[in-house]
């Protein structure tokens, strides 16, 4: 494998799913994150600066396992073949994490369904960006 290339693949991957995360977790569905307040972290008017940063570099954690499962398993032969591994790592981690959540926390459902949206949104553009610099 070419690090080099591998470590382009995190960080375009990682930069681009900044902004898949704000469209699918930050605004999609917005206003059901007000209707329970009193379970985040910060509180309104607060920075919550530090907490994207941190979610940012989980973020992009996550990009390159995803990228190192692909190499790995030699899912990089085809698009095609790389956003069906997506499906199946969103489907197997992210989702059922993110529901049982929606079960034992007070969280609205649509915020499940965009959390899982912008999960799958995550796998699959690592995985194109994967696709074209690493295959």
């Amino acid at each position: 494998m070419n690090w080099t290339r591998f470590l382009l693949a995190v960080v375009l991957s990682g930069f681009a799913t900044t902004l898949t995360d704000w469209l699918f977790m930050g605004v999609l569905f917005h206003k059901k994150y007000l209707a329970t307040p009193e379970i985040w972290r910060i509180k309104p008017g607060q920075s919550d600066t530090r907490s994207i940063v941190l979610s940012s570099l989980l973020g992009v954690f996550s990009c390159a396992a995803f990228l190192y499962l692909c190499v790995s398993t030699g899912a990089f032969v085809s698009h095609r073949a790389t956003i069906h591994v997506a499906f199946l790592v969103c489907g197997a981690g992210a989702i059922p994490i993110i529901f049982s959540n929606i079960v034992w926390i007070k969280m609205h459902p649509l915020l499940g369904v965009s959390h899982s949206l912008g999960w799958l949104a995550r796998f699959i553009v690592t995985g194109l960006i994967g696709t074209w610099l690493l295959r």
